[in-house]
């Protein structure tokens, strides 16, 4: 009877500490498994939100870089567009301003120094009278350009007669800066040329026989004189060429380039030999 107090408590006691270190032992590894398993989902959360913020990160500027890129391009291409039309645009203006400013040119005189036909024979061997001649064309030539120089050219000079050529020459190149002027020579010349019969108007006639002494008739009837002989007539002659003028306005980009054909009616006589012929007036210049 006494002992039941003594062993409930012992038991009470005992089942107490039983039923805490249960309830502990329960609830510890449980609560470490909680703890672990929140930590867990805790360091997994914490991951996952960094790894999706990375994420957006990365698209908002990949987002950015593109929405960036595609104006810069743009901007670019524009440029690039923008230049091109403008510069050609300004080469536009510049070559209509340059292509009224045509150069001038006026054809002075002829000089025959030399002109000589004799027989002889062409490269088949057929005789024939032959012209060998030189003579020398002077021309005014003026740049009326206000902002460019210009280079000179031409096609061969000819000189025809009877539509055959006897003479050709050409224009040396040159250059001529603005807002200038020259004289330019050009040496025609013609060496051996076959006339085939169509020369005789080219040879100089001979010199007049001096004129006989009129006779003694009787008184009161008159002195009759004999009329000189005739002068010969101008021998007709054509001068054709072109004149090649290239401006050079921006370098090489805005090249005017200027043709003047230029024709000349020369009537020529023997005794304008070695004497200059002005033909201003006999010749045409005209735009090609």
């Amino acid at each position: 009877m006494g002992s039941p107090p003594h062993s409930q408590s012992s038991m009470g006691r005992h089942s107490g500490e039983s039923s805490s270190t249960r309830f502990s032992g329960s609830l510890k590894p449980g609560s470490r498994k909680v703890n672990d398993g929140s930590k867990r989902k805790g360091h997994g959360g914490e991951k996952q939100w960094k790894e999706c913020a990375m994420i957006e990160e990365e698209g908002l500027l990949g987002d950015g870089e593109r929405d960036r890129g595609v104006p810069r391009r743009c901007y670019v291409l524009a440029f690039i567009v923008g230049f091109f039309m403008l510069f050609g645009l300004f080469s536009l203006i510049l070559y209509g301003a340059a292509k009224p400013q045509k150069p001038k040119i006026t054809v002075k005189s002829i000089t025959f120094e030399t002109l000589k036909i004799q027989a002889g024979q062409d490269a088949g061997g057929v005789g024939t009278d032959m012209i060998t001649m030189n003579a020398t064309l002077r021309m005014l030539y003026r740049n009326t350009g206000t902002f460019f120089g210009v280079h000179v050219t031409s096609t061969p000079v000819d000189l025809s007669f009877s539509q055959m050529k006897i003479g050709s020459g050409s224009i040396k190149k040159f250059y001529q800066s603005r807002k200038s002027q020259r004289t330019v020579l050009v040496h025609v010349i013609g060496e051996r040329i076959p006339l085939y019969g169509s020369g005789a108007t080219l040879i100089p006639p001979a010199p007049p026989a001096p004129l006989p002494k009129p006779k003694r008739k009787k008184k009161g009837a008159p002195v009759v004189i004999p009329d000189p002989p005739a002068p010969p007539a101008p021998v007709p002659m054509k001068l054709s060429f072109v004149v090649r003028s290239r401006a050079y306005v921006l370098g090489r980009l805005v090249k005017p380039k200027f043709l003047k054909k230029i024709e000349c009616d020369i009537n020529f006589e023997h005794k304008n030999l070695n004497k200059h012929i002005p033909i201003t007036k006999n010749c045409t210049v005209t735009t090609v």
